[in-house]
């Protein structure tokens, strides 16, 4: 008769599958992410014609959006300053909104329209934003019969960066609200309150437009809720990627009436807490108007987002009917609310919100979901006590032994866990260190064998070797593998419980990884299948297929939105952030499928096959195979200012101490060094070291936004020859005054383009107490040098402003401060000579050089 040990030996020998059946399961699970989740991702609506609105009146027709865009785009880039911008595009919509004017049923609407001009500044980021006679377009809508004067704001902007012609940011969005207006207002659509539909002429100086109608407009201080539509790509389906803030009816109304939903607390989560390298007009609508809101934005091919390939022909042309239906579909509800009445008697709260595969959209209230997490913990905790408890009985084994095995098991499973992030985390370290970053940046499928492999093959290997030295006195290895990924799902528990404590709302994302994956343990101890060699297999994976295409496509997602991101990001390492959250999600989308590979023979060897994909990935990294850039589809940004610079003497006549000339260039992403070999080596130009960073505000560098202040270590000066300098900023002393002995005020006057960067720094423990502009930098102890950055749009007139040092001694021997001014001619074409143009022909295809005339100039007073 055989002894219970020898049974146990049958069944583990019996418990293994053939080798040859592991590449068909990794197979499946690889087709059913290009099959299903891959598709369900780009899939969007048939474009309606003309042709449909006769047969089904009051639809959004996306060929007349389609159509708007593209005699929008010809105006090509819309610069504020530019005539292009401030002329011909005013125009432009001034005559669309004519056209719908005339259409429309003002029995039933009222509607104005007005161009807005207006001055002012106030404090973005750590920079003085000054603006002077920016134009914004604004339209009102409102019922005939309105009983209340609260009105939705609908916003979007219309210039674009110098040298795009901005199609994708924000074109598409322009044309989408004109072709709303204009069904609207055309057909009979019943609407409680006003709209305002703002296009607002200065988004991108930045963020200028926006907050000259919330502070200044008169229909702005009607406005109870704002929907924000930007982009950060070139079409595709819009994310709403931030709500609020608070207002949780907000979301109530985008889940019962949006058609196409895209959305996930997980990306309002990242965006608030500084994840993404970009604000828009949604800060300065709550940050001023107090208002709250949704804000929207495309994010498809962002590798062309703020460049010259920003084109008409490379959106979708499907994107026009899917953001159309949605944004259609969003403002008639919204509009209709009754919480847009007074919006703060609904403020209180939070939802969770996410859409599966874009099928369909799941919402709840914050503390709906905190009930849900903790009732599936608990339920978990209870599956995982009665699995044992059953295994005890069913292998005759004392209890204490299996929690023994499961504690040791556990061990393991962090341990592999650890393993697989400490080697994603060592190659993100040991590529940047190399100088071999985002070699994943146009060739996504990198991504697999960097990231997505080491992280597998350390959660894989460490159980598989376990299992194959414990074959004699352990458990029967189906068993083993069971409890292994229970041990896994009690971690995730423990980190959801932490996430919880912490009010981390995405919490939610590992709670559903621990919840399908009890049902498939719950289905299994009810129909005893786990007892059986193979048969457990069935409900697990089954259990599996929903998360694996929610967490596949999350992280396809991400991938969309922030790979291309990293173009634009110098400042940290992308590897880290790719590579880390990658490894996030193979925790959370592989843990109970990897163990599955040690039911194979040979599991040792299947699982090392991904260790071994690593090394060769790492090797093409090094490789012209994983060349990070591609001309057209994925450039490396560059921006190239040709520059003439002036360094003042610190004496009362302010003379020159020197001047020079040349091409400052400003590499944007984290391979700074590139062009080296291609402008540096058998070429004329040279490249010059930064040695004024010492006695220059910013090196001697023109910047151009606060935005370069974090790519100025990475970048470089060519001498070359002086550019056109026509309409170089100047500076004139107005008034130098003291109120007592301690105290000195300047009154300056600066004239210059209509791009125009100036720098204060106080020196010789002078300090700068008041000024004319926004007192906030002052009050907020913003580190010196002072930013301020001025533009216009219609009106030249020189910046006048006054500024009040203090020092703690009546001695003002020396300089009171340091004042360097940086001109641009962003739109300026003609101003550009022939020698430039031969520098910038020597980048080589893949490079996007956005490129001006700029100046530097510097004094001491």
């Amino acid at each position: 008769m055989k002894s219970k040990y020898e049974n146990m030996k049958i069944i583990y020998n019996r418990s293994k599958i053939g080798w040859y059946w592991a590449p068909l399961f990794v197979s499946f699970w690889f087709l059913l992410f290009y099959l299903v989740v891959v598709s369900s991702f780009h899939r969007m609506p048939r474009l309606k014609t003309q042709l449909d609105e006769l047969q089904q009146p009051g639809q959004f027709i996306g060929e007349r959006a389609e159509n708007t865009l593209l005699r929008l785009s010809k105006i090509g880039p819309k610069v504020v300053g530019s005539a292009a911008n401030e002329q011909v595009a005013v125009q432009f919509l001034l005559s669309e909104i004519t056209d719908i004017i005339d259409g429309a049923r003002t029995d039933l609407y009222s509607i104005e329209k007005d161009v807005q001009i207006a001055s002012g500044n106030y404090l973005l980021w750590s920079m003085v934003n000054v603006y002077q006679s920016v134009q914004n377009v604004v339209v009102k809508l409102s019922p005939r019969n309105a009983s209340s004067e609260a009105a939705l704001l609908i916003n979007t902007h219309f210039d674009s960066v110098p040298g795009s012609s901005g199609a994708g940011d924000a074109g598409m969005m322009c044309v989408i609200m004109l072709e709303v207006l204009r069904v609207i207002t055309k057909y009979e659509t019943p609407l409680t309150y006003s709209v305002v539909f703002l296009f607002n002429g200065a988004e991108e100086n930045p963020l200028q437009g926006s907050h000259a109608f919330i502070t200044q407009h008169p229909w702005a201080q009607n406005v109870k809720a704002v929907m924000n539509l930007d982009s950060a790509g070139s079409g595709g389906r819009e994310i709403l990627f931030q709500s609020g803030p608070d207002n949780p009816w907000l979301m109530k109304y985008y889940g019962k009436n949006i058609v196409h939903p895209f959305a996930s607390t997980i990306g309002e989560e990242l965006f608030q807490n500084g994840f993404v390298p970009s604000e828009t007009d949604y800060r300065v609508f709550r940050d001023y108007g107090e208002i709250p809101g949704l804000d929207m934005a495309q994010v498809l091919n962002g590798y062309v987002y703020h460049t010259k390939y920003d084109r008409f022909n490379l959106i979708p042309r499907r994107t026009y009917q899917l953001t159309g239906d949605n944004i259609l579909a969003l403002v008639k509800a919204l509009a209709n609310a009754e919480e847009l009445e007074n919006p703060s008697k609904y403020a209180e709260g939070h939802m969770i919100f996410f859409d599966v595969l874009g099928w369909f959209f799941v919402y709840y209230p914050e503390s709906t979901g905190e009930i849900i997490n903790i009732c599936v913990c608990v339920v978990v905790c209870l599956t995982i006590v009665g699995y044992i408890w059953i295994m005890s009985s069913s292998t005759g084994m004392f209890r204490r032994r299996i929690w023994v095995k499961f504690g040791i098991l556990t061990a393991l499973q962090v341990a592999g866990v650890g393993l697989g992030i400490g080697l994603v985390l060592s190659i993100a370290l040991f590529l940047d260190a190399v100088n071999l970053p985002m070699s994943w940046f146009s060739q996504n499928w990198m991504l697999f064998g960097l990231y997505f492999c080491p992280m597998i093959f350390g959660m894989g290997i460490v159980p598989a070797i376990y299992f194959s030295r414990t074959k004699e006195h352990g458990l029967p290895l189906g068993y083993g593998i069971q409890l292994l990924m229970h041990s896994h799902c009690l971690i995730l528990t423990v980190v959801t419980v932490i996430m919880i404590s912490y009010s981390i709302r995405s919490a939610f994302v590992i709670m559903l990884c621990i919840a399908f994956y009890t049902l498939s343990v719950l289905l299994n101890m009810i129909t005893r299948a786990h007892k059986t060699n193979f048969l457990w297999l069935i409900p697990h994976c089954l259990c599996q297929v929903l998360p694996f295409m929610f967490y596949t496509y999350c992280c396809y997602a991400f991938y969309v939105v922030f790979v291309p991101m990293q173009g634009r990001e110098c400042n940290t390492n992308p590897e880290i952030l790719i590579g880390f959250f990658t490894a996030l999600m193979v925790i959370l989308f592989a843990p109970f499928l990897v163990p599955l590979l040690c039911l194979f023979r040979k599991s040792k060897t299947i699982i090392s096959m991904f260790g071994v994909c690593t090394i060769l990935f790492i090797i093409f990294a090094a490789t012209p195979i994983a060349f990070p850039y591609a001309e057209k589809t994925a450039p490396q940004r560059f921006f190239a200012v040709h520059t003439a610079r002036t360094f003042h003497n610190a004496d009362r006549a302010s003379t020159v101490n020197h001047t020079d000339s040349g091409y400052f260039v400003l590499p944007v992403d984290r391979r700074p060094h590139t062009l080296d070999d291609i402008l540096f080596e058998n070429t004329n130009y040279s490249k010059a070291a930064a040695n004024d960073c010492d006695s220059e505000i910013m090196c001697g560098y023109p910047i151009y936004s606060s935005r370069w202040l974090n790519a100025v270590d990475n970048s470089y000066f060519v001498p070359g020859p002086e550019p056109n300098k026509d309409y170089l900023p100047t500076l004139s002393i107005i008034d130098k005054s003291s109120s007592n002995a301690r105290s000195i005020k300047f009154t300056l006057e600066i004239a210059g383009p209509d791009h125009t960067s100036i720098f204060i720094q106080p020196v010789n423990g002078t300090r700068l107490v008041d000024w004319t502009f926004t007192k906030e930098p002052l009050e907020q102890n913003v580190k010196p040098p002072y930013y301020v950055y001025w533009s216009y749009a219609l009106d030249p007139t020189p910046l006048q402003f006054s500024m009040e040092f203090e020092h703690d001694s009546d001695d003002w021997t020396g300089s009171t401060f340091r004042i360097a001014i940086m001109g641009h001619r962003t739109h300026h074409d003609m101003y550009i000579d022939e020698e430039f143009r031969e520098f910038l022909a020597t980048f080589p295809p893949w490079a996007h050089v956005s490129s001006w005339i700029g100046s530097y100039n510097s004094w001491e007073l």
